[in-house]
């Protein structure tokens, strides 16, 4: 990576980090966007996959900080989907907005599927409704403003684009 392409990424990784904790608790919705897990999508196509499972733990590592309970769950589910997302980028990094929507649906779900399990908060009725019901319905969000952000921020992520 150029120096200037780092600047762009980080810069857009401090994006996605204030819209994490400025717009998303402002929503308050059921099935949250997850800004976070589009940051480390984002980073993973572009980097090895165990310098994105690096990236990904610290992130999740990070985020844990602020829940007491499940501590160090959402490390586990932030490294595993950048290693896996950083493994199949050959698969799915495209110029194509409806693969990369999907991308964004799969990497979300499968954050919240490590998450729920490592946790082991919720059992029985209420975990199937969580991952069958809420969790693909924040999959649906995150994937939508995936593909917003990567339609409004393509000449930063891009600029050798026209």
């Amino acid at each position: 990576m150029t120096g200037s392409s780092v600047v762009r990424a980080v810069v857009v990784f401090g994006l996605l980090l204030v819209l994490h904790y400025t717009l998303r608790p402002l929503l308050g919705w059921r099935a949250p966007i997850d800004f976070l897990v589009i940051a480390v999508l984002l980073a993973a196509v572009r980097i090895r996959p165990g310098s994105a499972a690096l990236f990904g733990f610290a992130l999740g590592l990070a985020t844990d900080s602020l829940n007491a309970t499940g501590f160090g769950a959402g490390a586990l589910a932030m490294a595993a989907v950048g290693f896996a997302a950083s493994w199949m980028k050959a698969i799915f990094f495209a110029d194509n907005l409806a693969l990369n929507g999907f991308f964004f649906f799969l990497g979300k779900w499968v954050y919240d599927i490590v998450l729920i399990i490592a946790e082991q908060r919720l059992g029985g009725g209420d975990m199937v409704t969580q991952l069958l019901l809420w969790s693909p319905l924040a999959a649906v969000n995150t994937a939508l403003a995936g593909i917003v952000l990567l339609i409004v921020l393509r000449p930063v992520l891009e600029p050798g684009r026209t």
